[in-house]
């Protein structure tokens, strides 16, 4: 494995304040963007970043394609078109991804400063001001600690998309990251008068379409690797087959994640026929997403990873099978092969 989780910064709280002092001081326009298929963290970091610095007085534009579950955050207007040139002393703020090729919206090249944050451990952290925390559950987390560093007084409309990102990021505060630090800042968006109950129904509504497609999904569920693995497919013929033209299937591998005795869940999600598969991954027990999918040239965390191999479903199953099925003997797990072949040596000795 190419890269490894990495430490946080070790004066996190000053790399925040030098961070705010960038961003408040900063003259020009600021562009925020995130990575390719947003989640709730990537949408809810930006966004909140966004309004705080609105409310500063500055010049900011957000690039990002929101899916639809997560759209009724964003106010009419407040998100700009994808540009292909940034502008001139423009400062490019990078959130929940690192300064690298699955930033999208804006191209990298061209800006006068570039402020990366992001919770990912396997940031490189590139840019000319990066703060790279693995032990933030989210990087809306991250984005409350800024906001609280900018000085900006916390309203409904800055809370609600940090919460978000952070329930998105936690699970609803039932993934491992779920952290006394990470309950308390949530506690104090809570505080501001949000109404948790509303906001937590709301992020789990889906359109109609979300519930045939996802019995399809659930049609093509297989347990390799002794049942260690579960697996699902989604394709472009069962998405034209509901009339699905919204893609909120993204907890899809969430569901299959729960299956008895599953450490390591895998959707692959046909992108382009023939030609891009995405892959999502989840885990438990110690087995590793991130590594699977470090392997496959993606990243992510240790619970929750993805990755894009370019190429058909078929060879996309066997990559991911060949990368879980290392992890998997590397956290000490004797997969039935494994056993046939002791037998099988022991019988010839």
């Amino acid at each position: 494995m190419s890269k490894v989780q990495n430490g946080g910064e070790q004066d996190y709280p000053a790399k925040i304040r030098q961070a705010a002092v960038a961003l408040a001081t900063w003259p020009g326009p600021i562009v925020i963007i995130s990575h390719i298929d947003p989640d709730g963290d990537a949408l809810g970091s930006t966004l909140a970043l966004k309004r705080a610095l609105d409310s500063l007085g500055k010049s900011t534009r957000l690039i990002i394609e929101p899916p639809r579950y997560l759209s009724f955050l964003v106010r009419e207007g407040e998100l700009s078109k994808p540009l292909s040139a940034l502008p001139e002393s423009c400062l490019l703020a990078v959130l929940d991804v690192e300064v690298g090729p699955r930033a999208t919206g804006a191209p990298l090249a061209g800006a006068a400063k570039i402020v990366n944050i992001d919770h990912h451990g396997t940031n490189p952290r590139h840019g000319d001001l990066s703060v790279v925390q693995p032990s933030r559950a989210a990087t809306a987390h991250m984005v409350k600690d800024l906001i609280d560093a900018l000085g900006v007084a916390w309203t409904l409309e800055l809370a609600e998309p940090c919460l978000t990102g952070i329930l998105t990021d936690t699970g609803n505060f039932r993934f491992s990251n779920t952290s006394p630090e990470v309950l308390h800042a949530a506690g104090e968006l809570i505080a501001t008068g949000l109404d948790y109950v509303a906001l937590t129904d709301r992020l789990q509504w889906r359109p109609q379409s979300y519930y045939p497609l996802l019995g399809k999904v659930m049609d093509t569920v297989e347990f390799p690797l002794g049942g260690l693995l579960a697996l699902a497919q989604l394709t472009q013929a069962m998405r034209a087959e509901v009339g699905n033209g919204e893609d909120d299937s993204d907890d899809f591998v969430g569901i299959i994640r729960y299956a008895e005795g599953v450490k390591l869940a895998v959707l692959l999600k046909e992108k382009i026929p023939g030609q891009e598969t995405k892959v999502s991954v989840r885990s438990r027990d110690g087995v590793s997403a991130q590594a699977v999918c470090l392997r496959l040239g993606g990243g992510g965390h240790v619970a929750a990873a993805g990755a894009t191999i370019y190429a058909d479903l078929a060879t996309a199953r066997r990559q991911v099978l060949a990368a879980a099925r290392e992890e998997l003997r590397d956290k000490g797990f004797t997969l039935k092969e494994d056993s046939a072949r002791v037998v099988s040596g022991s019988q010839g000795d």
